[in-house]
């Protein structure tokens, strides 16, 4: 499981020109799911998302995490992030989910970031699982890290 977080002031998810998912400033989560991903690794990606610290103090240091910030999550599943790019001018998929195991596996991720969220009324928004979807954001900093575990 692979994640690219982005700090974002703004971030939205539209099918069709029609605005399904957006969020104010927070962190837009990126999901590519291997075919090997279990629960445990949603569960242990869900805890390192919530407490990774991207967002500034008041020193301008990056020391808080997406709670402290009390920033919103806009979460989005994105297949070709574990696409083999190794040989060749054509990425290979062959490592990914199914689109079966993929599904089982985005949505055990959200539910994890949801159970472990100490933040009840973080707003915690999605991508459609399998859509061609539009993903439109202002990137923060630009900040950007990949997380994986």
């Amino acid at each position: 499981m692979i994640g690219l977080i982005q700090r974002v002031s703004q971030a939205s998810v539209s099918i069709n020109q029609e605005v399904i998912s957006e969020i104010s400033a927070g962190g837009l989560l990126l999901l590519g799911i291997e075919a090997q991903d279990t629960p445990s690794h949603a569960q242990k990606l869900a805890k390192k998302l919530l407490n990774f610290r991207m967002f500034n103090d008041d020193l301008g240091k990056m020391n808080l995490n997406i709670e402290q910030a009390q920033g919103a999550l806009l979460i989005v599943s994105q297949f070709t992030l574990v696409a083999d790019t190794q040989k060749g001018n054509r990425p290979g998929f062959s490592k990914g989910a199914s689109h079966e195991h993929g599904l089982t596996m985005y949505n055990a991720f959200i539910d994890e970031v949801k159970q472990q969220t100490q933040l009840p009324d973080l707003h915690i928004a999605t991508g459609q699982f399998g859509a061609d979807m539009q993903v439109a954001l202002i990137n923060d900093g630009p900040v950007t890290f990949t997380l994986t575990v």
